[in-house]
């Protein structure tokens, strides 16, 4: 196993700069995902630590070694790809050990190294079969096991499950952390998927436009995104934004900003509630944190803010109701449970729990 030390890596393509200055620093054993959307740098990072791409500038080290000039067949690395990238002439067994043949290892321990991936992604019937025999699903427990019998420090995957459908994805999902649960190698994941970086990773990375916009544990950065942009693009529904002020009422701070019918006047909760008003900033709120008051236990817990807002959309999904208010102006997209579910038209009485809402700077968009 090894650790993975991205320092100061940057990318270049003549002017273009396509990352800016990535540090990101990996434990030995842990699971990271790079997420963000397409364009953002992600696949390019990806590549560059698997020796693909060069660096412009910057170290990246795996272990105790910088690789910036080292050959991708000298990292101790093993790469799962998107397309899964298996010879269609050749069968399962045949994919699975062709690397090893290549590099001389002795028939019997291709054999051992094939029967224990096989076992452990439990694809011992299709040894025999080509990859056009098999399932999407199948297919990318291949790419998995021809990356496993290499045994390496360091895994690599580049959008693997983006090419399956929906229930594939989740169960190839559950397959993967099971996988590195079992084996506890140093992995880099890259996906476009926030639910997919939430559920598999230990830390995620979230990038923008060649830049790192936040690197933490998944809770951490879905409750307290450190910018506008994180703050929107994990969760779906993603996070009503409401432009408001800050103000002063009875000795604590609360939160203005304009409705239909007059100004909504929300107190904030915990230490929020002790800073100084006169302040304009972009109120941040959850879908999960907007509900229908005296309908949801939550109604009276400490931190939720009462009030009035006419619903302008309805879209039953099963479990739960998606249902699109209106605040003056503004949107606001609240996660109901489907028995407590206004109709369309219908004004509603809401619980938004301001214990949970983050505050945004409109001029930096960074959290306050």
């Amino acid at each position: 196993m090894a650790t993975l030390s991205l320092r100061g890596v940057r990318k270049s393509y003549g002017a273009l700069d396509v990352l800016k200055g990535i540090d990101v620093e990996v434990r030995d054993g842990e699971f990271i995902a790079l997420v963000g959307p397409s364009g953002c740098g992600k696949s390019t990072l990806l590549a560059m630590i698997a020796g693909l791409e060069s660096v412009t500038r910057g170290e990246i080290w795996i272990g105790p070694r910088m690789v910036n000039a080292v050959p991708p067949k000298d990292r101790d690395i093993a790469m799962v790809f998107q397309s899964y990238a298996l010879y269609p002439t050749m069968t399962v067994r045949e994919n699975i050990t062709f690397g090893m043949e290549s590099r001389g290892v002795p028939r019997a321990r291709r054999d051992e190294a094939v029967a224990r991936v096989a076992a452990l992604l439990q694809i011992e019937p299709l040894l025999r079969r080509r990859p056009g025999q098999l399932s999407g699903g199948q297919r990318q427990r291949v790419a998995m096991g021809r990356a496993l019998v290499r045994d390496p420090a360091l895994f690599l995957f580049d959008e693997p499950l983006s090419n399956l459908d929906a229930k594939l994805r989740v169960d190839m999902r559950a397959e993967i952390r099971k996988l590195h649960h079992r084996i506890g190698r140093t992995t880099v994941y890259v996906t476009h998927d926030q639910v997919e970086a939430m559920t598999l990773a230990s830390r995620i990375a979230v990038m923008h436009r060649g830049e790192l916009q936040q690197y933490d544990e998944p809770q951490a950065v879905y409750r307290r995104p450190a910018n506008l942009f994180v703050a929107g693009f994990m969760g779906s529904p993603a996070m009503n934004f409401i432009p408001a002020e800050l103000v002063r009422e009875a000795g604590r701070t609360a939160v203005a900003f304009p409705m239909a019918e007059g100004r909504a006047l929300l107190p904030l909760h915990g230490e929020a509630a002790g800073a100084a008003g006169g302040r304009r900033v972009i109120l941040g709120v959850r879908p999960e944190h907007v509900f229908r008051h005296g309908a949801d236990a939550r109604s009276h817990k400490p931190g939720v803010a009462r009030l009035r807002a006419p619903v302008d959309v309805v879209e039953p999904t099963g479990s739960e109701t998606h249902v699109v208010l209106r605040f003056g102006e503004v949107e606001v997209t609240g996660r109901f449970d489907p028995d407590a579910a206004p109709a369309m038209g219908e004004a509603v009485d809401l619980g938004l729990d301001m214990a949970n809402a983050c505050l945004f700077d409109p001029d930096t968009e960074r959290l306050i």
